[in-house]
């Protein structure tokens, strides 16, 4: 399980991020966290933050760990037309306080999905304490473009970043997961990044004109405009697969 931890941060890699599905409904969420920070890994989670324990809390505030996050609306019925959940803007939104109470690293992707008053969503949660938001429109992947699974893509999946997918295998972004890197499961991490699989993968992605280099700023955790928001299923289904 540790393994894929334990290769990335020997061959360099700075920051982990966990997302899902839903991270907070996998059991082994903690353990994960802490060996990635025991191996030198910064921790970012990117949850729905609906349901936290005060266990995740715990894991939560620790050194090294932050938190991500989407709000899709200023209003109750707005932001729940997108997750599909009863009472979500209410439990999101005050677990924004709470993690923001524990001084936890916080960001937040705002996506304007046209449910409510943008503007107005983004002063809320600057009166709520939060000062890292970036703004996005909604996305098309996969079967919302028309099969095109790279249609909505920033154009940086792959540049200084991998997704590890469920099954093992690694792709260039978990949104373009039709792109195969290899698997970790039968060969380590650094040995995939440097093959030619990885490499073909990597540059089979389309690229908007001006994106050559990875993020900016490439610190492993914002892609413009909104930092990687259009890229995280982050309201599943209630049997959806843990992240």
């Amino acid at each position: 399980m540790f393994e894929p931890l334990d290769d990335a941060a020997a061959h360099g890699v700075r920051t982990v991020r966990f997302i899902g599905g839903e991270p907070t409904l996998h059991p082994d969420l903690p353990d994960l966290v802490d060996r990635a920070l025991a191996v030198g890994l910064d921790v970012e989670v990117f949850t729905n933050l609906v349901r936290v324990s005060d266990l995740l809390w715990t894991v939560f505030s620790r050194p090294g760990v932050r938190l991500a996050t989407s709000y899709y609306s200023d209003t109750p019925d707005g932001h729940e037309q997108v997750t599909g959940r009863r009472g979500s803007h209410a439990r999101t939104r005050a677990n924004i306080i709470e993690a923001l109470r524990r001084r936890i690293p916080l960001r937040v992707g705002l996506i304007d999905t046209g449910t409510g008053d943008v503007d107005r969503a983004h002063s809320e949660l600057l009166g709520l304490g939060v000062t890292n938001i970036r703004r996005d429109v909604v996305r098309a992947f996969g079967r919302a473009a028309g099969g095109d699974v790279t249609a909505g893509g920033c154009g940086n999946c792959g540049l200084g970043r991998a997704a590890i997918l469920p099954n093992g295998r690694i792709t260039p972004c978990a949104m373009v997961s039709d792109r195969d890197g290899g698997n970790v499961q039968t060969t380590p991490l650094a040995g995939l990044l440097a093959g030619d699989r990885w490499r073909d993968a990597v540059g089979s992605v389309p690229r908007p004109q001006g994106v050559a280099d990875g993020c900016v700023p490439n610190d492993g955790s914002d892609c413009p405009p909104a930092g990687e928001t259009a890229c995280v299923p982050d309201y599943p289904p209630s049997d959806a697969r843990d992240g």
